[in-house]
């Protein structure tokens, strides 16, 4: 019988099915492994960065199943979010009926794929039950002083109608729609997350050496932390005045206090009050005031990209020390949101205020030893220039200074942050309501924890004007939680990182107290941290933080103990490309995993994609090698006609001949690498390499008994990877006792009677010899030199390198 992919998958995914195979065990006295990749959007379809992502966590948790490991491999669906109300948009949709529709086309997909996830731990996070819970951690957050409403200037999308965090404004435009984002004021909802700051930053030190590098390296940037003084720069009387005395001065932060003495300007961002007031009343020419408001209206990230600009503002400043008039400038590289949207310019010694400086003929003033005329310089040496502190190590100099400026009241030294507290009201219909209610008499009330949920409406109209919540005729109407009267309930959603923050936790809490709790502290301690978490790059900001910052809160809320970090070790996996760029509908570059699987088999894919690159680098489509994964396949499937024995052979090493033992030992190279493969490198591209070796080499030699161990392991290596045929295969030719035992390697099949070196001349390969095992070097030589005798003619050797086991190196002259 040939090999019949689809038979051999449709059996094995119903047997899986009805054994319940991959669901956890309720004894915790057992050793766990906790595998996970982040879930995904229910956006209605598969595509290959998805087959990626999972094949590589499934290839771990069923390795790990087999060598008697308790394993978690949970699926869900991070289901709410503005695509459900596009399509609703786009098709008449309920949002709800349209996400719904999607989870149950795409599990099919995962189903087809063989993957081994936990049934009975799906969730979706917009099932009513899963919002309950987390609406009661966000009313305990709320009470506890985490979670706070205030006014403040976000970015707002016109067409949305939503609320966008900075990273999700790309060149000034709102990453979903593309349309242009403004600054607006507007009340919103906030998470204290600056409170967890140190903590944050600490504990990165945890994840060294079990997470990428880059991405702690992401993380520790983001959070910003930096130290220095903060003091306040009081206007001129005239610009006082011409400020109609609403304002005296402004505060400002900076990190190098040393270099105080050399402050030529200042420069306020484009939304600081006092540059509002100056553009309010006429105060700034027309058209540079219409060009500073376009300046504000740009998004951090994409004044960060934009060259330097900035305007004079016609005011000025009183040094605190010198008494010296300090011209103000407005400028695009300043920052509302750090430093309370002011800063001291130090052009000689500052290279970002270097380059504004000179663009706009601003002098400078060099107070630090070392410098270069017409240059920036930012080394340390001796203050200069910088009255009594001249002289002074400028490092030493920055305590001096803010000591100074604390003991004469005029300022005080600081710790700030780049780190914003988290933004999580959206002003959308599709989330989870926030559980708080308005109240005239009571104010902002959380609701009672009784009636939770606070579910959504189903009966909307959605038309992509403003929030459907706020339209509805009577879903706002309720009653004060406190006093009895009538109050209106809060209309915005939560951030949907919200619900990737603690999901982790709730597949941990064992399905049958789902009712009852939203997270189980016995079966979190048991489960958690996760052992292996997988996911793209492109989250180790935002998601990896706002998870490790709600694992700490919910310990000091009390819904969890003893967990300091949620994934213990990370694997960032690489893009899928073809042709170079990411795979995406809009360029027409995609490949269909349906047509893929229906073409070829889940094992063809799900080999190709572990074997095209290691799991960290990006992929590289190619139609060709897909080809050839499936041949392999179709060999591996072709010579079980070889396999006589039905369970591990015993074999008597010595008496093999050459191919017989090189066969063996290409087996159990790839047995021995396994274990580094699976547990550490998770270069399965370098085992299945090994596999088609291992099987190549078994092909060369006729020894039915080596031919039925090699299946025995080959089968037993590669079903993680490729478990439909592994299975069928192990079924009928094993009774799948190859994959239930461990198999140990024979160091003696590694003892070989000759050995194969390559001979190279100045590092160039010209020939191999093969040797005995036991040669000794001068005997390896002699045979060498033999081999290559007319590349030795009329040359002298020089030098002479033999490297064990691989190569003779002859330099020759």
């Amino acid at each position: 019988m040939s090999y019949k992919p689809s038979q051999i998958e449709k059996k094995w995914q119903e047997i899986w099915s009805e054994q319940e195979a991959f669901e956890p065990k309720d004894n915790q006295d057992l050793p766990k492994k906790y595998i996970l990749s982040m879930f995904p959007y229910p956006s209605g379809r598969l595509h290959m960065g998805h087959v990626r992502n999972y094949s590589i966590s499934d290839a771990m948790a069923r390795y790990y199943r087999k060598q008697g490991y308790n394993v978690l491999h949970p699926i869900g669906w991070d289901a709410f979010g503005m695509p459900a109300e596009n399509a609703a948009i786009k098709y008449g949709k309920n949002p709800k009926e349209w996400t719904y529709s999607n989870i149950e086309y795409m599990r099919k997909e995962f189903d087809s794929l063989g993957l081994s996830f936990s049934k009975k731990r799906e969730f979706a996070t917009c099932d009513e039950l899963y919002t309950k819970w987390e609406q009661e951690f966000i009313i305990k957050m709320f009470q506890e002083g985490l979670l706070y409403r205030e006014l403040t200037t976000v970015n707002w999308c016109e067409d949305c109608h939503t609320v966008l965090a900075n990273e999700q404004v790309e060149d000034g435009c709102c990453w979903r729609c593309d349309n242009p984002v403004e600054l607006k004021e507007m009340p919103g909802y906030y998470i204290d997350i600056l409170k967890y700051a140190d903590e944050l930053l600490e504990d990165l030190k945890l994840l060294e050496g079990h997470w990428p590098s880059q991405v702690l390296t992401m993380q520790k940037n983001w959070i910003g932390k930096s130290e220095g003084l903060e003091f306040k720069f009081n206007l001129s009387n005239k610009s006082k005045a011409k400020l109609d005395n609403k304002f005296d001065g402004f505060e400002v932060f900076t990190t190098r206090p040393d270099t105080i003495y050399g402050v030529t300007y200042c420069a306020l961002a484009p939304e600081h009050p006092i540059v509002k007031a100056l553009i309010k009343n006429e105060l700034i020419d027309s058209d540079i005031a219409s060009k500073i408001t376009t300046m504000a209206n740009m998004s951090e990230r994409d004044r960060a990209k934009a060259q330097k600009e900035g305007y004079a503002l016609g005011i000025s400043v009183i040094h605190p020390l010198t008494k010296e008039e300090i011209p103000v400038w407005t400028a695009n590289f300043v920052l509302a949101s750090y430093g309370g949207g002011a800063v001291m310019s130090v052009p000689a010694h500052d290279e970002r205020d270097f380059e504004f400086a000179t663009k706009y003929n601003l002098p400078l003033k060099y107070v630090i030893s070392g410098y270069k005329e017409g240059e920036a310089y930012i080394g340390d040496g001796e203050l200069i220039n910088s009255a009594d502190f001249t002289g002074m190590p400028n490092q030493k100099a920055k305590k001096e200074i803010i000591k100074l400026f604390q003991e004469i009241g005029l300022g005080k030294g600081t710790t700030n942050y780049k780190l914003r507290n988290w933004g999580v009201s959206r002003q959308r219909y599709w989330g989870a309501p926030i559980p708080l209610v308005h109240c005239d008499g009571c104010g902002l009330v959380a609701e009672n924890i009784e009636n939770l949920p606070i579910t959504l409406p189903n009966d909307v109209e959605i038309t992509g004007e403003g929030n459907p919540l706020d339209n509805h005729p009577t879903w706002k109407k309720c009653k004060c939680p406190k006093c009895g009267k009538d109050a209106t309930r809060e209309s915005d959603t939560l951030d949907t990182f919200v619900q990737s923050s603690w999901y982790q936790f709730r597949y941990a809490t064992n399905p049958s107290k789902w009712q009852e709790v939203g997270i189980d502290k016995d079966d979190v301690n048991y489960w958690l941290g996760v052992d292996q978490y997988i996911g793209g790059i492109e989250h180790a900001i935002l998601h990896l933080l706002y998870a490790r910052f709600f694992t700490k809160a919910l310990r000091d809320l009390g819904f969890i103990e003893n967990i300091k970090e949620p994934f213990e070790n990370l694997l960032t996996q690489g893009m899928v490309l073809m042709d170079g760029a990411k795979m995406s509908k809009s360029k027409g570059n995609t490949v269909d995993p349906d047509e893929l699987i229906a073409k070829y088999g889940a094992d063809t894919a799900r080999l190709f994609i572990l074997f095209a690159a290691p799991p960290q680098k990006e992929l590289e489509w190619n139609d060709s090698a897909v080809e050839g994964a499936f041949r392999f396949l179709k060999k591996l499937y072709d010579r079980k006609s070889k396999v006589t024995q039905n369970s591990m052979p015993t074999i008597e090493h010595s008496k093999l001949n050459k191919e017989e033992k090189l066969a063996r030992a290409k087996v159990y190279e790839a047995l021995q690498k396994s274990t580094t493969v699976y547990e550490k490198t998770f270069a399965f591209n370098t085992l299945i390499a090994s596999c088609m070796e291992a099987l190549n080499a078994l092909d060369k030699q006729n020894n039915d008994l080596v031919w039925s161990e090699g299946m025995y392991i080959i089968l037993h290596l590669l079903e993680p990877i490729s478990p439909h045929i592994c299975s069928e295969l192990s079924q009928e030719l094993f009774e799948t006792k190859n994959l239930k035992d461990k198999i140990d390697v024979k160091n003696e099949v590694f003892i070989q009677d000759s050995i194969t070196l390559g001979v190279a001349i100045n590092g160039k390969k010209r020939a191999e010899i093969e040797v005995p095992s036991d040669a000794s070097k001068d005997e390896i030589l002699n045979v060498a030199k033999k081999q290559v005798t007319k590349w030795l003619e009329g040359k002298n050797i020089i030098k002479e390198i033999v490297v064990p086991n691989k190569l003779v190196n002859l330099v020759i002259k």
